[in-house]
């Protein structure tokens, strides 16, 4: 763990769009998610990160899929009331699982300088797990804010109903120590702070 998120870490929030709250297109007849709680974590997340005057990114998702809610010619398209860009911000947008496949985003973050990612979004198994290993294998050091991601239950092959916050759980284990650290929204809030102390002490060394 580093000791404080600097000016070359970004701020990467995955498809924080409307239409990952339709879950009977995501889980099967009896969608269900977990984790009710992933939008207040990425946005309390958010308000220090702009604060700070750090850089912040955003993937959208635009599916190839006829009947995908993650579509930018339906409503359920659109941002979530909260996580809409601002000027200054990275934004890409994609039809595949990684953020940086078939985007600029790769190019944009290093122009900006970064070296480091923190990330969270949706959904954990998807988006954000496919990001998170390219992040890895790109060379950045990348955090992933758990308690900041959200999943569905899956179906498997013989009908077993997998329940989300195992989906959840597996995803974050398989990720853990080979492609990312992850870290609770506190964490990641207390090193973005931990930064400025580390700046004030050092200006007051001088």
């Amino acid at each position: 763990m580093i000791p404080c998120f600097g000016a070359d870490t970004a701020l990467l929030l995955i498809d924080v769009q409307v239409g990952v709250d339709a879950l009977e297109h995501w889980g099967g007849p009896t969608g269900r998610r977990n984790n009710p709680d992933a939008e207040l974590v990425m946005s309390e997340l958010l308000t220090p990160w702009r604060a700070a005057g750090r850089q912040v990114a955003f993937t959208r998702h635009d599916s190839r899929e006829a009947a995908s809610p993650l579509k930018f010619s339906l409503p359920s398209g659109a941002q979530k009331p909260g996580f809409e860009p601002q000027p200054g911000d990275v934004v890409v947008e994609k039809d595949v699982n990684s953020g940086f496949i078939g985007t600029s985003l790769d190019v944009d973050l290093r122009r900006r300088g970064i070296n480091r990612l923190v990330i969270a979004g949706f959904f954990t198994n998807f988006c954000v797990e496919t990001t998170t290993r390219m992040s890895g294998n790109l060379g950045f050091d990348t955090y992933l804010v758990h308690d900041g991601c959200a999943t569905t239950n899956r179906i498997g092959l013989d009908g077993t109903d997998h329940d989300p916050e195992l989906v959840h759980a597996m995803t974050i284990a398989n990720l853990h120590g080979e492609f990312c650290t992850a870290i609770t929204g506190a964490d990641a809030t207390g090193l973005l702070g931990a930064d400025a102390d580390h700046l004030e002490r050092s200006q007051g060394n001088e």
